[in-house]
């Protein structure tokens, strides 16, 4: 297939997911004003599985259809990435506030859970095949889920708790209206997953006839098109002025697609799924770490200030970071050291390829520690 046969499918992937994107918001904010939900946990919970499903459905495939470890984690860790740099059209759009000034202090708790997540990630990543494991699985995916599961709870305790305060009480609402909501929320969300699950395998056919490493591609190009569901509702919800219902969004996406990677290692039956992958994603998990604080920064400091009138200095701080991030995977691309095939057991180690000497892999790139196996 040509390049403008994938583009054109792309677009139309896009305006698919643009128009349920906005009907999904819009019914969430509904549901959430009718039922009493704080904004910030309906787009942790809510608006965040939907349209991070289209990642777990990639990853899946990625490790068990073509057994491609690096597409599933760099898919994963790049579309973080992403979700992060898209806080800064956020805080450029929300004109009448600085972003930072005006979210609720609950995206404290995703963010900082967040970093807890990623950090686990990282540390994988960085040990390899030293991480502990149990069978085939990491010890890393059930620590992820569990995090997962407390962060959605404690942000849903955390907003009950500040409505109670506030003194507020949910909205008076008759069931016929609020099935009808539902029925448009999961019309919206079939939608989204039904177009957010076709862009994958378009951004894997274009990755090849651009001719990119699967590292590069999973974590650049995959990445920015699995993110589009996330884009689409986030833009959405503040057309109707929900702030922290796309900061939820996207804070929560996050969360989810951490979480994903339990999911995929549980699918990979070759060996941990980190252990696997190569130590290059590390940087992107790194990346994510620092932009991460980035945000709890600016929550807790609140600028008020932009700069040039444009935004705030905590997104040119996430813009940089992404820039980065982007430049040093395509410096390394195509240069990342292959691990060798995990084991299912023990025995001796994987034979090198004829081509290095005895015992020694693939050089690493330059300036990139290379961890001992």
């Amino acid at each position: 297939m040509g390049t403008t046969a994938l583009l054109l499918q792309l677009g139309i992937c896009a305006a698919l997911i643009a128009v349920g994107g906005f009907v999904l918001s819009r019914s969430a904010d509904r549901l959430a004003e009718a039922l009493g939900w704080g904004r910030g946990w309906v787009g942790l919970a809510l608006l965040a599985t939907v349209t991070s499903l289209p990642e777990l459905a990639s990853g899946v495939s990625a490790v068990t259809l073509v057994a491609a470890p690096n597409l599933a984690v760099g898919n994963v860790l790049g579309a973080c990435v992403m979700n992060l740099a898209f806080l800064v059209v956020v805080d450029t759009v929300q004109r009448r506030q600085p972003m930072y000034g005006a979210a609720s202090n609950t995206h404290l708790l995703s963010a900082g859970l967040g970093v807890v997540m990623l950090a686990f990630v990282a540390l994988s990543l960085v040990t390899g095949a030293h991480a502990p494991a149990l069978l085939h699985v990491g010890l890393y995916s059930p620590l992820l889920l569990a995090f997962y599961l407390l962060a959605l709870r404690s942000v849903f305790v955390h907003e009950q708790a500040q409505r109670v305060t506030a003194g507020m009480a949910p909205a008076a609402y008759d069931r016929p209206p609020i099935r009808r909501e539902w029925l448009r929320f999961g019309a919206a969300a079939v939608v989204v997953l039904g177009a957010g699950t076709w862009l994958p395998s378009l951004a894997s056919a274009l990755a090849a006839a651009l001719g990119v490493s699967r590292s590069f591609a999973g974590t650049v190009l995959m990445a920015l098109v699995t993110t589009l569901p996330e884009m689409a509702v986030t833009l959405s919800a503040l057309r109707l002025g929900a702030l922290d219902m796309a900061v939820g969004n996207l804070l929560g996406s996050n969360l989810f697609n951490l979480a994903i990677l339990a999911v995929d290692d549980l699918f990979y039956t070759r060996g941990p799924l980190l252990a696997d992958a190569a130590p290059v994603h590390a940087a992107s998990a790194a990346t994510a770490l620092a932009m991460t604080g980035l945000v709890i920064v600016g929550l807790v400091l609140r600028p008020q200030r932009r700069v040039l009138r444009v935004t705030s200095w905590i997104s040119l701080g996430l813009l940089a970071a992404y820039a980065m991030n982007v430049t040093v995977l395509y410096l390394l691309d195509g240069q990342e050291p292959a691990r060798q095939t995990p084991r299912s057991g023990p025995g001796p180690a994987a034979a090198a390829p004829p081509s290095a000497p005895a015992g020694e892999g693939p050089p690493a790139p330059s300036g990139w520690p290379t961890p001992a196996r």
